[in-house]
């Protein structure tokens, strides 16, 4: 949903003279200030310009003055209500990466009540008011994900037991206070005890405050025996969603209490008092506000209002492709955030996942197994059982992960690994817990974009492949695989080769045509499991070599494989699977199972629900363009451009020469 005054195409960008180093000198305000429009002045306005300034402060006084005297308008700049991971202040590259959405607000500042601001404007709007359901679907979204404005909360961190008062702290200084200090929240604290009697207290700090960044009005000091001080990196929506009632100042946590079914007791003027949605202390005048939903308000607050920019893309977005960036970001902080030490990663292989991994404190790389180990490849991660086990994902690569090309998709497993059935993966607990709020319409987007680009996992599309005719007959596709691969290893069932695999096909289907894809990895010379020639023209009716494994799920009738990531590929494409084995997407009611599967894997999930475990919900994306982990959409315009995909120089040499090496892969495989 995007802002209804975005600019057109074309359209001269409008001078906004500025007096503030940080619009200068923060690349990507001021890249959203452009995108949205606004091209930045230095001098004097003339009448009918305009005046940027930042919200209410220190330097915003110059602006006023100058437009006062100049006869420009004010335009007030201000973070969205989802900036960041990290506030802007933490000392941390992630911090400064710069907010993913501005309030660009002509009418006003959204935490001053002595006038109305744009969000005041639109929440009383009919454009707000349509887009109820869409804002139902954004505040469950928001829920679900765990998302707000600042996200270096942890699940892992144990709220305060259920049942208390939430009397919601602030930093010192914030302009959302308009001047109001220690001795209001004092007076907010004194009103939480004399109306809930007996009731536990907490106190929830600012998340700059627990940071050391900025300092609060309430400590543990004010607070008596029965009253809790809480400044652990606790969950914003635990901690209203455990709260009996919640006390708040103008802060945006009393907003997602309000969000989230509250009734907030509010004791200043905030954006999102004044609206009956509320128990206002200090009520605004008669009639300044009137009466609408909670969605409407949320409509204005985060769907019309705000300027949401996606950085993978360097353009502007809407609502829900702010929360696919930030989902992609915060999940990556959250694994990232204490620093890796990282076990069994070959060495080609090291210098893109520090990349990848690079969302905290680092990664450091050893050879050597040991407890501190929080990071392992899956294949090598035997000697570290408390390691988060790593492996490619399913939209990978334009090209092999033998031949040394780096993966834009990488899973981090802090289960078991997903080709492996003989313990719960992350990934299986994906698929059971059912789709998220919005998922169903994401995922199938995305399979039918997948679909429409021809995309699979490595993404090496060959020749058209030659089909032999069917004359009626069944043509089923049975692609060969890594004969040593784990998956075959740990999840095939009675046949375990390519031969076995081809023979049992052949058996139970003696009339049909049988179509036999060798593996890439195996065609290339560089992996275990060819077919003899005799046995392969005694069983199989074409063998197709460097054919395009999405041209042939095209023209076939069936895939019969042992664990083969391409049943998965087939499953997008409405093609039927059978399968001799136990892989991921076995055992969910969607394949015809002749081998044996997990009995825990009692979910039944549709496609889209299987999609989105795999593709969206599991995998760990990471844009080589921006750098910046990215949600999948991103990850597959990568894959269909020719650029940032393909590893350096001197990976290409090395992935040329192991052709010549392959009897000796371990010179390049370490």
């Amino acid at each position: 949903m995007t802002r209804p005054d975005m600019p057109a195409a074309g359209e001269i960008p409008r001078r906004l003279f500025v007096y503030n180093g940080g619009f200068w000198f923060k690349p990507r305000l001021k890249r959203i200030l452009e995108l949205a429009g606004w091209r930045l002045a230095l001098g004097l306005p003339k009448a009918g310009d305009n005046v940027g300034i930042w919200g209410a402060s220190p330097t915003a006084w110059r602006g006023r003055v100058i437009a006062g005297r100049r006869g420009a308008g004010i335009v007030s700049v201000e973070d969205a209500f989802l900036r960041s991971v990290l506030p802007g202040r933490a000392k941390s590259h992630l911090g400064r990466r710069g907010p993913l959405g501005l309030l660009i607000d002509p009418d006003g500042l959204h935490f001053d009540p002595g006038h109305p601001s744009r969000i005041e404007r639109l929440a009383a709007s009919a454009a707000a008011a349509e887009l109820t359901d869409a804002a139902r679907d954004g505040i469950a979204r928001l829920r679900w994900l765990d998302l707000s404005k600042y996200n270096t909360h942890r699940r892992d961190v144990i709220p305060p037991r259920p049942g208390y008062i939430l009397v919601i702290d602030q930093t010192r200084g914030d302009a959302s206070l308009m001047g109001a200090g220690r001795p209001r929240f004092l007076e907010m604290l004194d009103a939480a005890r004399q109306e809930n009697p007996g009731a536990r207290i907490v106190v929830r700090a600012h998340p700059e405050t627990s940071a050391g960044l900025r300092a609060g009005h309430l400590t543990a000091e004010d607070l008596r025996p029965n009253e809790e001080f809480c400044d652990a990196p606790v969950s914003p929506w635990m901690l209203v969603d455990n709260a009996d009632a919640v006390y708040a100042v103008s802060s945006q946590l009393g907003y997602e209490a309000l969000l989230a079914g509250h009734r907030p007791r509010l004791f200043g003027q905030p954006f999102y008092a004044g609206w009956g949605l509320s128990d206002d202390y200090a009520p605004l005048p008669e009639n300044r506000r009137g009466t609408v939903t909670r969605e409407a308000l949320f409509a204005a607050s985060h769907l019309l209002a705000p300027v949401w920019y996606d950085p993978c893309r360097d353009r502007l977005t809407d609502f829900n492709g702010v929360v696919d960036q930030l989902e992609a970001e915060t999940r990556a902080y959250r694994q990232d955030r204490d620093g890796h030490l990282a076990y069994g990663m070959r060495l080609w292989k090291r210098h893109s996942l520090a990349r990848v991994f690079g969302n905290g404190r680092g990664v450091r790389f050893t050879d050597k197994p040991s407890d501190g180990v929080t990071l392992a490849w899956a294949g090598k991660a035997a000697p570290v059982p408390g390691a988060v086990r790593v492996e490619d994902g399913f939209l990978r690569s334009r090209g092999l992960g033998a031949a040394l090309v780096p993966a834009l998709s990488l899973v981090a497993d802090d289960l078991g690994i997903y080709y492996d059935p003989t313990r719960e993966s992350r990934l299986e607990r994906l698929i059971a817990e059912g789709l998220p709020p919005g998922g169903e319409k994401r995922a199938q987007a995305l399979i039918r974009a997948i679909r429409a680009a021809g995309l699979s996992k490595y993404n090496l599309h060959g020749a058209a492949p030659d089909l032999p005719q069917r004359d009626g007959k069944r043509m089923i596709l049975v692609p060969g695989q890594v004969e040593n691969d784990a998956s075959i290893r740990l999840g095939a069932g009675a046949e375990k080769s390519n031969l076995a695999l081809l023979e049992r096909v052949r058996a139970e289907n003696p009339d049909a045509v049988l179509i036999y894809k060798p593996h890439p990895d195996v065609e290339a010379g560089l992996r275990p499991g060819l077919i003899p020639p005799e046995d392969l023209s005694r069983l199989a009716d074409a063998v197709v070599r460097n054919a395009d494994p999405i041209a042939l799920l095209e023209q076939v009738d069936e895939v019969w494989t042992i664990t083969s990531t391409l049943g998965f590929e087939a499953l997008l494409r409405d093609v039927p699977v059978t399968v001799l084995g136990a892989p991921f997407y076995a055992g969910w009611g969607l394949t015809c199972d002749l081998g044996t599967v997990p009995a825990r894997r009692r979910a039944r999930p549709d496609i889209a629900g299987l999609a989105h475990a795999c593709l969206i919900a599991y995998p760990r994306y990471h844009d080589p363009v921006s750098g910046l982990p990215c949600p999948v959409e991103v990850a597959m315009e990568r894959l269909l451009e020719a650029r940032a995909i393909r590893g350096g120089p001197l990976l290409r040499l090395l992935a040329k020469a192991q052709g010549a090496l392959a009897g000796h892969a371990w010179l390049w495989r370490r």
